[in-house]
């Protein structure tokens, strides 16, 4: 089992960071607004950063340091792999 932390994005940059057991699932939730609050809230939907992980311990961990960072630092971490700020959910 694969176990995610992904980062989105709404069209002016405000972001979310979380962690998950199935991306696909979660992001889908995300988009359609399923659950109350702060992507909802703030229409944060779009897919624009994700690192993958074998255990869900490791997976928390990585999502408490990347929660921990400076706005700049994930900026610049989504930047050194999606320069454009493309919606990744549509490759999954």
């Amino acid at each position: 089992m694969a176990f995610h932390v992904y980062i989105l994005a709404s069209q002016t940059k405000v972001l979310y960071i979380g962690a998950t057991s199935n991306l696909v699932v979660r992001v889908t939730e995300h988009k359609d607004h399923v659950v109350a609050g702060f992507t909802k809230r703030y229409n944060v939907d779009r897919l624009v950063y994700f690192e993958e992980y074998s255990e869900a311990i490791v997976a928390i961990e990585r999502e408490k340091r990347l929660k921990r960072m400076t706005r700049t630092n994930k900026i610049a971490l989504i930047e050194r792999a999606n320069s454009k700020w493309r919606d990744l959910a549509n490759a999954l």
